[in-house]
């Protein structure tokens, strides 16, 4: 039985749906030319990019989106009066 465990976990990791990346691809990128390649030295000589106003706004969003789920996350699981019931409930059963 403990040899079946995990072939069984991998046959069932196997069958697993993944969500579709297709579709979070930017508009245009499967006909767009591969970018040229070019000499490192040239590429650090540049001026660093700058993110545009749109892309800002994305992150800020994303950011505050992530704020709130970690808050979200660290809210207690089992609310106070079922915790109180629990705490009787051991209490009972020593």
């Amino acid at each position: 039985m403990r040899r079946l465990l995990p072939a069984l976990l991998f046959v069932l990791v196997a069958c697993a749906q993944f969500p579709e990346l297709d579709a979070t691809a930017t508009p245009g990128v499967a006909e767009a030319e591969y970018p040229r390649l070019v000499p490192l030295e040239r590429l650090l000589e540049a001026p660093a990019p700058r993110a545009t106003e749109i892309v800002r706004e994305n992150v800020k969003g994303r950011a505050a989106a992530l704020k709130a789920r970690a808050a979200r996350l660290r809210a207690p699981v089992v609310d106070a009066a079922t915790r109180a019931r629990m705490r009787r409930g051991v209490r009972g059963a020593g």
